[in-house]
């Protein structure tokens, strides 16, 4: 898998890193087999500079990249995870909103080790600087960037990695055809749509036909749990309704 990680924190009149990673999806996606994008929620503290949840987003690229850093399809191309961040920047810059503070960070599953996985959990509890961030991706060989402003956003894309290496944090805001369901739908439409699994948070069986309570134009938030696509629900006074985990 090939993480690719960015935290705008843009200002708060403006779309947000959710919609920024949706784009550059769309982009990689052209190119890149892409499973998904993640959002994870890191630290909200008056210390810590946000727009309005302090999140950064990764785009998962189902590509398997040996230890040496190559594409094990085509062995020639030495230099993929540089290619994925370059055509990933200038997505970013190309739509740089004055204000904002961006970072970017591109890496390979076989890069992540324990001391980014702690990071990641560090910045989800305390404040953690640039410094850290920089150390860690110099060390490791990861890929990072600031695109402008502070350059705050290096921390959130580095966490980025880090948590979403875990296949257990954060929650899905796109993979398969989830985006284009709205509103209730039945567990067997969602099961079509790229979830693996609808599950009670009580351990209750979820029957195919069930429906699903969402909400008028709204869609599903499912997370990844042990690597797969799972939403939760919690079935009150006999409805199904879709939960949301940070």
């Amino acid at each position: 898998m090939i993480f690719v990680a960015m935290d705008d924190t843009d200002n708060i009149n403006t779309r947000g890193t959710g919609r920024l990673s949706r784009n550059v999806a769309e982009v990689l996606g052209k190119k890149y087999p892409i499973k998904g994008i993640v959002r994870h929620q890191l630290l909200v503290h008056p210390d810590v500079p946000y727009t309005s949840h302090n999140s950064c987003a990764v785009i998962h690229i189902d590509i398997n990249v040996n230890q040496k850093g190559e594409f094990e399809v085509y062995k020639d191309n030495k230099n993929l995870l540089k290619e994925i961040f370059e055509e990933t920047k200038k997505e970013m810059l190309d739509d740089f909103i004055e204000g904002s503070d961006p970072g970017l960070a591109v890496a390979s599953d076989t890069q992540v080790t324990a001391s980014l996985i702690a990071f990641g959990k560090d910045t989800k509890e305390k404040i953690v600087t640039q410094c850290q961030a920089r150390s860690l991706s110099k060390n490791l060989g990861i890929l990072l960037e600031g695109l402008g402003g502070t350059e705050d956003g290096i921390i959130g894309a580095m966490a980025g990695i880090g948590l979403s290496s875990t296949y257990n944090d954060g929650r899905y805001i796109s993979v398969g055809k989830i985006r284009e369901l709205f509103g209730d739908q039945s567990v067997r439409t969602l099961l079509k749509s790229g979830i693996d699994e609808v599950v009670s948070i009580y351990g209750e069986s979820v029957k195919k036909e069930s429906i699903v309570k969402v909400g008028e134009n709204k869609s599903v938030k499912p997370c990844p749990i042990n690597n797969e696509v799972v939403l939760l629900v919690e079935n009150i006074r006999g409805e199904l309704i879709a939960l949301k985990r940070k």
